[in-house]
Protein backbone atom coordinates (compact mmCIF):
# COMPACT_ATOMS: atom_id res chain seq x y z
CA UNK A 1 0.00 0.00 0.00
CA UNK A 2 1.45 3.43 -0.86
CA UNK A 3 2.18 5.82 1.51
CA UNK A 4 0.54 9.27 1.18
CA UNK A 5 3.17 11.09 0.40
CA UNK A 6 3.94 8.53 -2.24
CA UNK A 7 0.73 8.97 -3.68
CA UNK A 8 0.64 12.77 -3.77
CA UNK A 9 3.92 12.01 -5.98
CA UNK A 10 2.56 9.70 -8.15
CA UNK A 11 -0.45 11.69 -8.83
CA UNK A 12 1.54 14.76 -9.61
CA UNK A 13 4.15 12.85 -12.21
CA UNK A 14 1.22 11.65 -13.33
CA UNK A 15 -0.61 14.75 -13.81
CA UNK A 16 2.93 16.59 -15.54
CA UNK A 17 2.70 13.55 -18.02
CA UNK A 18 -0.83 14.36 -19.28
CA UNK A 19 -2.01 10.84 -18.28
CA UNK A 20 -5.11 11.79 -15.65
CA UNK A 21 -7.13 13.37 -17.37
CA UNK A 22 -11.46 13.14 -17.46
CA UNK A 23 -13.28 10.65 -19.04
CA UNK A 24 -17.14 10.23 -19.75
CA UNK A 25 -18.91 8.20 -16.86
CA UNK A 26 -19.36 5.40 -18.68
CA UNK A 27 -16.10 5.57 -21.02
CA UNK A 28 -14.68 5.63 -17.69
CA UNK A 29 -16.72 2.73 -16.42
CA UNK A 30 -15.62 0.58 -19.56
CA UNK A 31 -12.15 1.22 -18.54
CA UNK A 32 -11.93 0.47 -15.07
CA UNK A 33 -13.36 -3.06 -15.72
CA UNK A 34 -10.84 -3.56 -18.95
CA UNK A 35 -8.27 -3.24 -16.71
CA UNK A 36 -9.91 -5.13 -13.67
CA UNK A 37 -10.43 -8.05 -16.03
CA UNK A 38 -7.49 -8.01 -18.08
CA UNK A 39 -4.86 -6.36 -16.06
CA UNK A 40 -2.31 -3.93 -16.98
CA UNK A 41 0.07 -5.93 -19.03
CA UNK A 42 -0.19 -6.24 -23.01
CA UNK A 43 -3.60 -7.63 -22.84
CA UNK A 44 -5.27 -5.05 -20.50
CA UNK A 45 -2.93 -2.01 -21.33
CA UNK A 46 -3.56 -2.36 -25.13
CA UNK A 47 -7.47 -2.85 -24.74
CA UNK A 48 -7.79 0.03 -22.04
CA UNK A 49 -6.28 2.28 -25.31
CA UNK A 50 -8.87 1.24 -27.55
CA UNK A 51 -11.48 1.86 -25.06
CA UNK A 52 -9.78 5.54 -24.25
CA UNK A 53 -8.35 6.51 -27.63
CA UNK A 54 -10.12 3.72 -30.26
CA UNK A 55 -9.08 6.51 -33.02
CA UNK A 56 -5.45 7.59 -31.87
CA UNK A 57 -2.89 5.93 -33.87
CA UNK A 58 -1.25 3.16 -32.57
CA UNK A 59 1.82 1.53 -34.23
CA UNK A 60 3.73 2.90 -37.36
CA UNK A 61 5.82 0.35 -39.30
CA UNK A 62 6.91 0.02 -42.92
CA UNK A 63 3.14 -1.49 -43.80
CA UNK A 64 1.46 1.84 -42.21
CA UNK A 65 -0.18 2.76 -39.34
CA UNK A 66 -2.95 1.02 -37.30
CA UNK A 67 -5.09 2.86 -34.84
CA UNK A 68 -6.00 1.56 -30.95
CA UNK A 69 -8.96 0.08 -32.12
CA UNK A 70 -7.47 -1.97 -35.42
CA UNK A 71 -4.97 -3.03 -33.04
CA UNK A 72 -7.01 -4.74 -30.27
CA UNK A 73 -9.42 -6.07 -32.99
CA UNK A 74 -6.43 -7.61 -35.14
CA UNK A 75 -5.02 -8.95 -31.84
CA UNK A 76 -8.59 -10.55 -30.88
CA UNK A 77 -8.16 -12.84 -34.28
CA UNK A 78 -5.29 -13.60 -33.70
CA UNK A 79 -5.80 -14.91 -30.60
CA UNK A 80 -8.29 -17.03 -31.59
CA UNK A 81 -6.69 -17.94 -34.42
CA UNK A 82 -3.50 -19.48 -31.50
CA UNK A 83 -6.27 -20.65 -29.34
CA UNK A 84 -7.16 -22.93 -33.03
CA UNK A 85 -3.71 -24.06 -32.98
CA UNK A 86 -3.25 -25.75 -29.96
CA UNK A 87 -2.11 -22.81 -28.02
CA UNK A 88 -3.43 -22.88 -23.98
CA UNK A 89 -3.85 -20.71 -20.95
CA UNK A 90 -0.75 -21.33 -19.19
CA UNK A 91 1.88 -22.11 -22.46
CA UNK A 92 4.60 -20.47 -23.33
CA UNK A 93 5.13 -18.78 -26.33
CA UNK A 94 8.07 -17.59 -28.21
CA UNK A 95 8.44 -14.37 -29.87
CA UNK A 96 11.58 -13.96 -31.92
CA UNK A 97 10.39 -10.61 -34.12
CA UNK A 98 11.75 -7.44 -34.96
CA UNK A 99 10.51 -4.38 -34.19
CA UNK A 100 6.98 -4.52 -36.68
CA UNK A 101 3.89 -4.60 -36.26
CA UNK A 102 3.54 -8.64 -35.78
CA UNK A 103 5.63 -8.13 -31.89
CA UNK A 104 2.81 -6.01 -31.08
CA UNK A 105 -0.02 -7.91 -31.96
CA UNK A 106 1.73 -11.30 -31.26
CA UNK A 107 2.59 -10.16 -27.62
CA UNK A 108 -0.96 -8.81 -27.15
CA UNK A 109 -2.67 -12.23 -28.54
CA UNK A 110 -0.47 -14.14 -26.41
CA UNK A 111 -1.15 -12.21 -23.15
CA UNK A 112 -4.89 -12.50 -23.98
CA UNK A 113 -5.04 -16.03 -24.25
CA UNK A 114 -3.47 -16.32 -20.47
CA UNK A 115 0.06 -18.03 -22.35
CA UNK A 116 3.42 -16.75 -20.89
CA UNK A 117 5.51 -14.56 -23.54
CA UNK A 118 9.29 -15.38 -23.88
CA UNK A 119 11.16 -13.02 -26.22
CA UNK A 120 13.95 -14.33 -28.25
CA UNK A 121 17.17 -12.36 -29.20
CA UNK A 122 17.20 -11.59 -33.05
CA UNK A 123 20.70 -12.00 -33.07
CA UNK A 124 21.05 -14.78 -31.48
CA UNK A 125 22.94 -17.80 -32.83
CA UNK A 126 22.35 -21.28 -33.21
CA UNK A 127 23.65 -22.73 -29.97
CA UNK A 128 22.38 -19.93 -27.99
CA UNK A 129 18.71 -20.65 -29.43
CA UNK A 130 18.74 -24.17 -28.63
CA UNK A 131 20.13 -23.90 -25.03
CA UNK A 132 17.56 -21.13 -24.44
CA UNK A 133 14.53 -23.12 -26.19
CA UNK A 134 15.33 -26.25 -24.30
CA UNK A 135 15.16 -24.88 -21.32
CA UNK A 136 12.61 -22.59 -21.50
CA UNK A 137 10.65 -24.99 -23.56
CA UNK A 138 7.91 -23.36 -25.36
CA UNK A 139 4.73 -24.98 -27.37
CA UNK A 140 4.81 -22.30 -29.58
CA UNK A 141 6.74 -19.59 -31.51
CA UNK A 142 6.00 -17.00 -33.80
CA UNK A 143 9.11 -15.86 -35.44
CA UNK A 144 9.80 -13.45 -38.73
CA UNK A 145 10.48 -15.67 -42.05
CA UNK A 146 14.08 -14.42 -42.05
CA UNK A 147 14.57 -17.14 -38.64
CA UNK A 148 12.87 -19.81 -40.26
CA UNK A 149 16.38 -21.15 -40.97
CA UNK A 150 18.12 -20.86 -37.68
CA UNK A 151 14.67 -22.43 -35.74
CA UNK A 152 14.92 -25.52 -38.16
CA UNK A 153 16.04 -27.85 -35.52
CA UNK A 154 14.01 -26.58 -32.66
CA UNK A 155 11.52 -28.93 -32.05
CA UNK A 156 8.12 -26.84 -31.97
CA UNK A 157 5.22 -28.56 -33.73
CA UNK A 158 3.46 -25.19 -33.78
CA UNK A 159 4.63 -22.23 -35.68
CA UNK A 160 3.55 -18.41 -36.81
CA UNK A 161 5.57 -15.94 -39.53
CA UNK A 162 5.21 -12.83 -38.21
CA UNK A 163 7.03 -10.71 -40.87
CA UNK A 164 7.06 -11.87 -44.72
CA UNK A 165 8.62 -10.94 -47.60
CA UNK A 166 6.64 -12.36 -50.55
CA UNK A 167 3.38 -11.85 -51.27
CA UNK A 168 3.26 -16.08 -51.17
CA UNK A 169 4.89 -16.68 -47.82
CA UNK A 170 5.74 -20.35 -46.92
CA UNK A 171 3.21 -23.10 -46.35
CA UNK A 172 1.96 -22.65 -42.89
CA UNK A 173 0.20 -19.91 -40.60
CA UNK A 174 0.95 -16.06 -40.56
CA UNK A 175 -0.17 -13.61 -38.26
CA UNK A 176 -1.89 -12.33 -41.39
CA UNK A 177 -4.02 -15.28 -42.47
CA UNK A 178 -5.33 -15.99 -38.66
CA UNK A 179 -6.41 -12.78 -38.34
CA UNK A 180 -8.17 -12.88 -41.95
CA UNK A 181 -9.62 -16.26 -40.98
CA UNK A 182 -10.74 -15.74 -37.37
CA UNK A 183 -13.29 -13.26 -35.40
CA UNK A 184 -11.82 -10.17 -33.86
CA UNK A 185 -14.60 -9.04 -31.04
CA UNK A 186 -13.68 -9.72 -27.37
CA UNK A 187 -12.34 -12.76 -25.79
CA UNK A 188 -13.23 -14.75 -22.88
CA UNK A 189 -10.73 -12.96 -19.90
CA UNK A 190 -8.28 -16.20 -18.83
CA UNK A 191 -8.06 -16.96 -15.04
CA UNK A 192 -4.05 -16.09 -15.38
CA UNK A 193 -2.44 -13.21 -16.28
CA UNK A 194 0.28 -13.30 -18.56
CA UNK A 195 4.05 -13.70 -17.36
CA UNK A 196 6.37 -11.65 -19.19
CA UNK A 197 10.51 -13.62 -19.76
CA UNK A 198 13.10 -11.78 -21.10
CA UNK A 199 16.27 -12.77 -21.68
CA UNK A 200 19.27 -11.50 -20.27
CA UNK A 201 22.15 -10.43 -23.11
CA UNK A 202 23.95 -13.53 -22.83
CA UNK A 203 27.56 -11.45 -23.26
CA UNK A 204 29.19 -14.31 -20.64
CA UNK A 205 27.26 -17.57 -21.54
CA UNK A 206 23.74 -18.75 -22.57
CA UNK A 207 20.92 -15.84 -22.13
CA UNK A 208 19.22 -16.38 -18.66
CA UNK A 209 15.41 -16.16 -18.82
CA UNK A 210 14.01 -13.03 -16.39
CA UNK A 211 10.08 -13.38 -15.61
CA UNK A 212 8.87 -9.87 -15.15
CA UNK A 213 5.80 -8.94 -12.95
CA UNK A 214 2.79 -7.05 -15.13
CA UNK A 215 3.81 -3.40 -15.69
CA UNK A 216 2.68 -1.56 -12.81
CA UNK A 217 1.71 2.32 -12.63
CA UNK A 218 4.72 2.53 -9.40
CA UNK A 219 7.37 1.14 -12.34
CA UNK A 220 6.19 3.63 -14.86
CA UNK A 221 5.84 7.01 -11.99
CA UNK A 222 9.69 6.02 -11.05
CA UNK A 223 11.12 6.29 -15.29
CA UNK A 224 8.47 9.32 -15.45
CA UNK A 225 9.44 11.15 -12.49
CA UNK A 226 13.24 11.41 -14.20
CA UNK A 227 12.41 11.55 -17.47
CA UNK A 228 9.67 14.00 -18.88
CA UNK A 229 8.04 12.39 -21.44
CA UNK A 230 4.10 12.85 -22.39
CA UNK A 231 0.55 11.73 -23.19
CA UNK A 232 -0.01 10.46 -26.96
CA UNK A 233 3.67 11.50 -28.49
CA UNK A 234 4.72 9.45 -31.30
CA UNK A 235 7.99 7.44 -30.30
CA UNK A 236 10.48 5.78 -32.23
CA UNK A 237 11.44 2.89 -30.44
CA UNK A 238 14.66 1.73 -32.11
CA UNK A 239 16.23 -0.25 -29.65
CA UNK A 240 14.84 -3.97 -29.92
CA UNK A 241 11.65 -4.96 -28.38
CA UNK A 242 12.91 -7.78 -26.99
CA UNK A 243 15.26 -6.14 -24.65
CA UNK A 244 14.35 -5.06 -21.72
CA UNK A 245 14.62 -1.17 -22.83
CA UNK A 246 12.71 -1.56 -25.97
CA UNK A 247 10.44 -3.33 -24.11
CA UNK A 248 9.56 -0.64 -21.29
CA UNK A 249 8.99 1.78 -23.67
CA UNK A 250 6.11 -0.68 -24.88
CA UNK A 251 4.59 -1.06 -21.57
CA UNK A 252 4.66 2.54 -20.88
CA UNK A 253 2.83 3.09 -23.98
CA UNK A 254 0.14 1.50 -22.63
CA UNK A 255 -0.04 3.98 -19.80
CA UNK A 256 0.69 7.08 -22.00
CA UNK A 257 -0.90 5.91 -25.06
CA UNK A 258 1.87 6.75 -27.17
CA UNK A 259 1.80 6.19 -31.42
CA UNK A 260 4.89 3.37 -31.54
CA UNK A 261 6.59 4.11 -35.09
CA UNK A 262 9.04 1.22 -35.51
CA UNK A 263 11.35 0.27 -38.31
CA UNK A 264 12.61 -3.28 -38.33
CA UNK A 265 16.41 -2.69 -38.80
CA UNK A 266 18.63 0.19 -37.40
CA UNK A 267 20.48 2.51 -40.34
CA UNK A 268 21.52 6.07 -39.05
CA UNK A 269 20.29 7.97 -41.74
CA UNK A 270 17.29 6.74 -42.00
CA UNK A 271 16.80 6.90 -38.31
CA UNK A 272 17.20 10.78 -38.41
CA UNK A 273 14.64 10.90 -41.43
CA UNK A 274 12.01 8.45 -39.66
CA UNK A 275 12.51 11.08 -36.85
CA UNK A 276 11.76 13.93 -38.76
CA UNK A 277 9.20 12.05 -41.39
CA UNK A 278 7.04 10.78 -38.44
CA UNK A 279 7.44 13.74 -36.45
CA UNK A 280 8.38 11.98 -33.41
CA UNK A 281 8.91 14.12 -29.76
CA UNK A 282 10.91 10.71 -28.60
CA UNK A 283 13.21 7.93 -29.25
CA UNK A 284 14.44 5.20 -27.08
CA UNK A 285 18.17 3.86 -28.22
CA UNK A 286 21.36 1.98 -27.19
CA UNK A 287 24.38 4.11 -26.94
CA UNK A 288 26.02 2.25 -30.32
CA UNK A 289 23.11 4.00 -31.85
CA UNK A 290 23.97 7.22 -31.35
CA UNK A 291 27.51 6.78 -31.90
CA UNK A 292 26.66 5.56 -35.48
CA UNK A 293 24.45 8.86 -36.14
CA UNK A 294 27.26 10.98 -35.15
CA UNK A 295 29.40 9.15 -37.47
CA UNK A 296 27.24 10.23 -40.64
CA UNK A 297 29.69 12.86 -42.65
CA UNK A 298 28.84 16.09 -41.54
CA UNK A 299 27.06 17.28 -44.26
CA UNK A 300 24.49 14.52 -43.92
CA UNK A 301 23.56 15.51 -39.84
CA UNK A 302 23.49 19.36 -41.38
CA UNK A 303 20.88 18.44 -43.53
CA UNK A 304 18.47 16.84 -40.94
CA UNK A 305 16.87 19.50 -37.97
CA UNK A 306 14.77 17.72 -35.55
CA UNK A 307 12.46 20.93 -33.52
CA UNK A 308 10.31 18.37 -32.18
CA UNK A 309 12.46 15.97 -30.38
CA UNK A 310 11.97 16.09 -27.17
CA UNK A 311 13.44 12.99 -25.22
CA UNK A 312 16.36 10.48 -26.24
CA UNK A 313 16.37 7.42 -23.89
CA UNK A 314 19.36 5.84 -23.73
CA UNK A 315 20.00 2.44 -21.87
CA UNK A 316 21.72 -0.64 -22.56
CA UNK A 317 25.40 0.23 -21.97
CA UNK A 318 27.19 3.13 -20.56
CA UNK A 319 27.39 6.40 -22.96
CA UNK A 320 31.35 6.11 -24.08
CA UNK A 321 33.83 8.94 -23.72
CA UNK A 322 32.09 12.05 -24.69
CA UNK A 323 29.12 10.51 -26.87
CA UNK A 324 26.64 12.84 -24.33
CA UNK A 325 27.99 16.27 -24.95
CA UNK A 326 28.11 14.95 -28.64
CA UNK A 327 25.24 14.56 -29.19
CA UNK A 328 23.60 17.36 -27.10
CA UNK A 329 25.56 19.65 -28.79
CA UNK A 330 24.34 18.84 -32.04
CA UNK A 331 20.63 17.96 -31.18
CA UNK A 332 19.84 19.89 -28.33
CA UNK A 333 20.17 18.89 -24.59
CA UNK A 334 17.13 16.18 -25.04
CA UNK A 335 19.42 13.16 -23.68
CA UNK A 336 18.86 10.93 -21.07
CA UNK A 337 20.71 7.66 -19.83
CA UNK A 338 19.41 5.24 -17.86
CA UNK A 339 21.20 2.25 -15.89
CA UNK A 340 19.89 -0.80 -15.11
CA UNK A 341 20.13 -4.38 -16.12
CA UNK A 342 17.56 -6.88 -17.17
CA UNK A 343 17.00 -7.89 -13.35
CA UNK A 344 16.88 -4.97 -11.40
CA UNK A 345 14.93 -2.62 -14.24
CA UNK A 346 16.00 0.65 -14.35
CA UNK A 347 18.13 2.32 -11.11
CA UNK A 348 19.34 5.53 -12.29
CA UNK A 349 18.47 8.17 -14.69
CA UNK A 350 21.07 10.84 -15.98
CA UNK A 351 19.39 13.74 -17.14
CA UNK A 352 20.86 16.49 -19.67
CA UNK A 353 21.96 18.79 -17.20
CA UNK A 354 24.12 15.83 -14.86
CA UNK A 355 25.32 14.58 -18.51
CA UNK A 356 26.93 18.17 -19.17
CA UNK A 357 28.25 18.42 -15.80
CA UNK A 358 29.67 14.96 -16.50
CA UNK A 359 29.46 12.69 -19.44
CA UNK A 360 30.54 9.54 -17.47
CA UNK A 361 27.59 9.61 -14.79
CA UNK A 362 24.71 7.39 -14.43
CA UNK A 363 22.69 9.93 -12.83
CA UNK A 364 20.53 9.89 -9.68
CA UNK A 365 18.03 6.91 -8.45
CA UNK A 366 14.09 8.13 -9.76
CA UNK A 367 11.48 7.99 -7.45
CA UNK A 368 11.16 5.05 -5.09
CA UNK A 369 13.82 3.72 -6.11
CA UNK A 370 17.09 2.78 -3.83
CA UNK A 371 20.69 2.80 -4.70
CA UNK A 372 23.48 1.48 -1.79
CA UNK A 373 26.89 0.91 -2.23
CA UNK A 374 28.07 -1.92 -0.22
CA UNK A 375 31.51 -3.30 0.28
CA UNK A 376 32.09 -6.92 0.21
CA UNK A 377 30.48 -7.38 3.41
CA UNK A 378 27.41 -5.90 2.56
CA UNK A 379 28.35 -2.89 4.03
CA UNK A 380 27.46 0.90 3.22
CA UNK A 381 30.52 2.57 1.93
CA UNK A 382 30.72 6.62 1.88
CA UNK A 383 30.70 8.63 -1.08
CA UNK A 384 33.66 8.41 -3.69
CA UNK A 385 34.32 4.81 -2.40
CA UNK A 386 33.87 2.09 -4.52
CA UNK A 387 31.78 -0.39 -3.87
CA UNK A 388 28.81 -3.28 -5.12
CA UNK A 389 25.48 -1.74 -6.49
CA UNK A 390 22.43 -2.86 -5.18
CA UNK A 391 18.92 -1.37 -6.25
CA UNK A 392 15.62 -2.00 -4.71
CA UNK A 393 12.41 -1.08 -7.09
CA UNK A 394 8.77 -2.41 -7.70
CA UNK A 395 10.52 -4.19 -11.04
CA UNK A 396 12.94 -6.72 -9.52
CA UNK A 397 12.85 -9.76 -11.20
CA UNK A 398 11.69 -12.98 -8.85
CA UNK A 399 14.77 -15.11 -10.19
CA UNK A 400 16.30 -16.78 -13.67
CA UNK A 401 13.76 -19.38 -15.13
CA UNK A 402 16.53 -21.99 -14.97
CA UNK A 403 16.97 -21.58 -10.96
CA UNK A 404 19.35 -18.99 -9.34
CA UNK A 405 19.34 -15.30 -9.05
CA UNK A 406 20.88 -12.43 -8.00
CA UNK A 407 22.24 -11.43 -4.35
CA UNK A 408 19.86 -9.69 -2.55
CA UNK A 409 20.49 -7.92 0.83
CA UNK A 410 18.43 -5.84 2.96
CA UNK A 411 15.77 -6.46 0.09
CA UNK A 412 17.86 -4.83 -2.25
CA UNK A 413 19.03 -6.76 -5.43
CA UNK A 414 23.15 -6.59 -6.48
CA UNK A 415 22.98 -5.17 -10.29
CA UNK A 416 26.42 -7.07 -10.87
CA UNK A 417 28.27 -4.25 -11.21
CA UNK A 418 30.52 -1.63 -8.83
CA UNK A 419 30.94 2.06 -8.57
CA UNK A 420 30.23 5.15 -6.27
CA UNK A 421 28.42 8.04 -5.33
CA UNK A 422 29.57 11.48 -5.82
CA UNK A 423 29.55 14.33 -2.93
CA UNK A 424 26.69 15.19 -4.57
CA UNK A 425 24.50 12.10 -5.14
CA UNK A 426 24.96 11.45 -8.55
CA UNK A 427 26.05 7.79 -9.17
CA UNK A 428 29.06 6.54 -11.45
CA UNK A 429 29.30 2.75 -12.96
CA UNK A 430 32.80 1.51 -12.98
CA UNK A 431 32.31 -1.97 -14.32
CA UNK A 432 31.14 -5.40 -13.93
CA UNK A 433 32.03 -7.30 -10.56
CA UNK A 434 33.57 -9.63 -12.94
CA UNK A 435 35.39 -7.15 -15.10
CA UNK A 436 37.59 -5.87 -12.42
CA UNK A 437 41.23 -6.92 -13.42
CA UNK A 438 44.24 -7.19 -10.07
CA UNK A 439 47.11 -5.90 -12.26
CA UNK A 440 50.43 -6.15 -10.14
CA UNK A 441 48.23 -5.51 -6.99
CA UNK A 442 45.81 -2.59 -8.39
CA UNK A 443 42.39 -2.36 -9.36
CA UNK A 444 41.48 -1.85 -12.91
CA UNK A 445 37.79 -1.03 -14.50
CA UNK A 446 38.02 -1.32 -17.90
CA UNK A 447 35.55 1.30 -18.79
CA UNK A 448 37.44 4.00 -17.28
CA UNK A 449 40.07 3.76 -19.69
CA UNK A 450 37.80 2.52 -22.71
CA UNK A 451 35.95 6.24 -21.48
CA UNK A 452 39.98 8.01 -22.24
CA UNK A 453 40.49 6.16 -25.40
CA UNK A 454 37.23 7.30 -26.71
CA UNK A 455 37.92 10.22 -26.03
CA UNK A 456 40.64 11.63 -28.08
CA UNK A 457 39.75 12.59 -31.26
CA UNK A 458 41.18 10.04 -33.44
CA UNK A 459 39.04 6.72 -31.90
CA UNK A 460 35.60 5.93 -32.81
CA UNK A 461 35.46 3.37 -29.83
CA UNK A 462 37.50 1.33 -27.70
CA UNK A 463 36.92 -2.04 -25.29
CA UNK A 464 39.97 -2.96 -22.95
CA UNK A 465 40.31 -6.60 -21.47
CA UNK A 466 42.47 -8.58 -18.93
CA UNK A 467 44.81 -11.20 -19.99
CA UNK A 468 46.84 -13.17 -18.51
CA UNK A 469 50.05 -12.05 -17.14
CA UNK A 470 53.05 -13.96 -15.75
CA UNK A 471 54.29 -11.21 -13.83
CA UNK A 472 51.40 -9.27 -13.12
CA UNK A 473 48.70 -11.68 -12.84
CA UNK A 474 46.83 -10.30 -15.74
CA UNK A 475 47.16 -7.02 -17.95
CA UNK A 476 44.77 -4.37 -19.68
CA UNK A 477 44.15 -4.99 -23.62
CA UNK A 478 42.63 -2.40 -25.69
CA UNK A 479 41.28 -2.60 -28.91
CA UNK A 480 41.09 0.77 -30.74
CA UNK A 481 38.76 1.17 -33.47
CA UNK A 482 40.55 4.54 -35.16
CA UNK A 483 38.23 6.99 -36.93
CA UNK A 484 41.56 8.50 -38.21
CA UNK A 485 45.92 7.52 -38.28
CA UNK A 486 47.03 7.28 -34.47
CA UNK A 487 49.85 5.10 -33.17
CA UNK A 488 50.04 3.00 -30.05
CA UNK A 489 52.59 5.22 -28.36
CA UNK A 490 49.94 8.16 -28.52
CA UNK A 491 47.44 6.34 -27.43
CA UNK A 492 49.49 4.72 -24.53
CA UNK A 493 50.73 8.82 -23.85
CA UNK A 494 46.93 10.12 -24.11
CA UNK A 495 45.78 7.49 -21.18
CA UNK A 496 49.10 8.39 -19.58
CA UNK A 497 48.22 11.63 -19.36
CA UNK A 498 45.08 11.30 -17.37
CA UNK A 499 44.73 8.30 -15.72
CA UNK A 500 46.99 6.81 -13.14
CA UNK A 501 49.96 5.28 -14.97
CA UNK A 502 48.74 1.22 -13.66
CA UNK A 503 45.91 2.29 -15.98
CA UNK A 504 47.70 2.62 -19.29
CA UNK A 505 47.27 -1.07 -21.47
CA UNK A 506 50.14 -2.82 -21.91
CA UNK A 507 48.94 -3.42 -25.41
CA UNK A 508 46.48 -1.82 -27.67
CA UNK A 509 45.19 -4.07 -31.04
CA UNK A 510 43.72 -1.54 -33.71
CA UNK A 511 40.18 -3.74 -35.61
CA UNK A 512 37.99 -2.89 -38.31
CA UNK A 513 34.93 -2.89 -35.75
CA UNK A 514 33.99 -4.02 -32.01
CA UNK A 515 32.23 -7.39 -31.98
CA UNK A 516 28.59 -6.43 -30.93
CA UNK A 517 25.22 -8.33 -29.32
CA UNK A 518 21.76 -7.39 -30.93
CA UNK A 519 21.40 -4.68 -27.95
CA UNK A 520 24.72 -2.87 -28.51
CA UNK A 521 26.97 -4.78 -25.49
CA UNK A 522 30.22 -5.43 -26.15
CA UNK A 523 31.24 -9.17 -26.64
CA UNK A 524 34.66 -9.30 -24.67
CA UNK A 525 34.79 -12.76 -24.43
CA UNK A 526 34.72 -12.88 -28.37
CA UNK A 527 38.12 -10.20 -28.07
CA UNK A 528 39.43 -12.52 -25.47
CA UNK A 529 39.08 -15.39 -28.14
CA UNK A 530 40.87 -13.37 -31.25
CA UNK A 531 44.23 -14.85 -29.34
Amino acid sequence: MPTLPDAAVSLKVLARAGVVRPYAPPRLARLVSTLRQWGTGPAGGFASLAVRHPDRPAVVDERGTLTFAELHRRSNALARGLAALGVREGDAVAIMCRNHRGFVEASIAVARLGADLLYLNTAFAGPQLADVLARERPGAVIHDEEFTGLLAQALIERRVLGWTEDADPPAGPTIESLVAEHDDTDLTPPRRHARVVILTSGTTGTPKGAPRKEAGIPAAVALLSRMPLRFGWRTHIAAPLFHTWGYAHFALAMLLGSTLVLRRTFDPAQFLQTLREERCESAVVIPVMLQRVLALPEEELAAYDLPRLRVVASSGSALPGDLATRWMDRFGDNLYSIYGSTEVAWASVAQPADLRRSPATAGRPPHATEVRILDDGGRPVPPGTTGRIFVGNELLFEGYTGGGGKEVVDGLMSSGDRGHFDDDGLLYVEGRDDDMIVSGGENVFPQEVEDCLARHPAVAEAAAVGVDDPDFGARLRAYVVARDEVSEDELKAHVKANLARYKVPREIRFIEELPRNATGKILKRELKEQD
